[in-house]
């Protein structure tokens, strides 16, 4: 029982870790507080489970969840350049607009997948265990996810989205169109949201059009924690850290669930996680003042007894 748990919340993890990795990209790289995240993950969800009931090859429904995702950060990246409404309030706009495209997209609320070929299954049939099939398929894509975001926030593209989101007047100032470079990595990052929802769509066996409500928050907490766990600035570090912390995330939720906190606590589990790793650096470091006066104080104590 206990095996079969941690199992599939490390599979959870690692699929929710693409979730992460968008947010990762949005909030640290780029410096956007995007709310789209909340519709783009049930639309990749909503894309590839119509997709597959309309026959549509599982892979190439997932590839079509990633674009359409792409294209819902592109919406949010013009209405805030092009626009120029602020970046909270333009993520809101897109994430309410995406809960009634989700809806015409589905034609109702839940779209079951459990009689439905899904990318898991026909990895199955090439002969790999079942119980096995789900986490060897969610490493293999997260993987070479991270490896291509690792490679491509190194080229020349990649250092213009980096230089944007840390100094977006200095690259302005090199003639860099930085409304150019946020909406490419606003459809990236929302592109890796709506994957993500894809394979959570494709493993839970289901799609809802509600399944996207937390997800900002989710994805925060697994980035947070991850860089509690892993406190460093070089990318391929910091993308572990998120898929880590992701995980961390996904065993804190199931361990909470174990102690016997109703599914409706989760909320209250998910925000205190955030606060405890978003406090960790400020509680260190008052313990370590706290130590240095105790130990002063010692010192002082001492040299009154010496004299």
């Amino acid at each position: 029982m206990w095996i079969n748990l941690f199992m599939r919340t490390i599979e959870q993890g690692i699929a929710f870790s693409l979730l992460a990795m968008g947010v990762y990209l949005t909030f640290r790289i780029l410096d956007f507080p995007d709310l789209t995240v909340e519709g783009s993950f049930p639309l990749g969800a909503a894309v590839v489970a119509k997709s597959i009931v309309l026959g549509v090859n599982p892979f190439l429904a997932t590839l079509l969840a990633f674009i359409a995702g792409g294209i819902a950060g592109i919406i949010t990246g013009v209405i805030n350049t092009k626009l120029k409404i602020a970046g909270l309030l333009a993520g809101i706009l897109t994430m309410t607009s995406l809960y009634s495209l989700n809806l015409r997209i589905m034609g109702r609320s839940n779209i079951p997948l459990l009689r439905e070929p899904t990318i898991i299954r026909i990895i199955e049939e090439w002969g790999i265990s079942s119980r096995f099939v789900a986490l060897i398929t969610f490493i293999l894509i997260v993987l070479l996810v991270k490896a291509l975001i690792d490679y491509f926030l190194y080229t020349e593209v990649g250092m213009a989205i980096r230089a944007t989101g840390d100094n977006p007047v200095m690259i302005e100032s090199l003639g860099v169109n930085t409304d150019y470079i946020k909406i490419l990595g606003l459809s990236m990052a929302n592109g890796l949201v709506a994957l993500s929802g894809a394979l959570v769509a494709q493993y839970q066996g289901f799609t809802d059009v509600g399944m996207g409500i937390g997800m900002i928050v989710i994805g925060l907490a697994s980035v947070i924690i991850g860089e509690v766990v892993i406190r460093t600035s070089r990318i391929p570090l910091a993308t572990l850290g998120v898929i880590i912390g992701s995980i961390i995330y996904r065993l804190a939720i199931a361990i909470a669930l174990q102690l016997g906190f109703a599914p409706t606590d989760l909320k209250i589990v998910t925000a205190i996680l955030v606060i405890m790793a978003l406090g960790a650096p400020s509680l260190r470091k008052f313990m370590i003042q706290d130590e240095f006066a105790e130990h002063l104080l010692e010192e002082g104590v001492s040299d009154v007894k010496d004299n």
